[in-house]
């Protein structure tokens, strides 16, 4: 995953796209944006010298839908074709660590997204690294990331530290980009007769997905549209 191809990308589809079409954004009103950035940045372009960086974050309410129809595949002049009708088996949430030195990912999924899901996936980071090393999280600022038990798991395991992206800006973690590829791949189009079979899917994929990992190659190429507190944006 080169983030310099999917900035293409998305450039490509602005020069494409139709009259009458909007998209959303968010701006961040982080009044340390530049400190908290700078900080996950430099994790990626320069990590501390024998610890592991892993960019955390869950998916959550992934559901198990089974088309009533089959999906009609794709043909010369004919786009694939989903049926309109579908059951829900019920939904799923998937934790995933992208390692950003191998781009391996350690996945679990979890029936809910509560910080006690959470402290348990950073206990499972925690077991499949080396005693004693130094561990790095970067996650978002979601509530359940920031509760007692996250703080009491913390001061029973010192090597483990938390970096926390700046408000509104989960573009900036890793683990993000590879959540998209799963949804193209996996959940977007996918059929589930259960949510077992859901579960086993995404499991699958991810271990198909560490037989030939991929990491992010972090770069910045026009410094002229960087965006800083004092820009001229609107904020909505």
């Amino acid at each position: 995953m080169d983030a310099q191809a999917y900035a293409a990308g998305r450039d490509d589809s602005v020069e494409h796209a139709q009259a009458g079409n909007a998209a959303r954004y968010m701006a961040t009103n982080d009044p340390d944006f530049e400190q908290k950035a700078a900080d996950i940045i430099g994790l990626y372009l320069n990590p501390p010298a024998h610890a592991a960086v892993f960019c955390v974050d869950e998916k959550t309410a992934i559901q198990a839908l089974d088309r009533k129809d089959p999906v009609l595949p794709l043909s010369p002049g004919r786009a694939e074709r989903h049926g309109f009708e579908y059951f829900r088996h019920g939904t799923l949430s998937l934790y995933a660590a992208f390692d950003t030195k191998t781009g391996e990912i350690l996945g679990k999924t979890a029936v809910r997204h509560t910080s006690a899901e959470f402290v348990a996936f950073l206990a499972d980071i925690v077991v499949n690294q080396p005693r004693g090393k130094e561990i790095h999280v970067i996650a978002d600022n979601l509530s359940a990331h920031k509760t007692g038990q996250v703080d009491d798991f913390l001061d029973r395991h010192p090597k483990v530290h938390l970096h926390f992206t700046p408000t509104y800006s989960s573009w900036l973690n890793q683990i993000e980009l590879w959540f998209a590829k799963i949804e193209r791949d996996v959940i977007a189009r996918g059929v589930f007769k259960s949510v077992a079979d859901l579960r086993r899917k995404l499991m699958k994929y991810i271990r198909h997905y560490n037989n030939v990992p991929r990491t992010v190659k972090w770069r910045y190429f026009d410094p002229t549209r960087r965006i800083t507190p004092s820009s001229a944006v609107t904020v909505h």
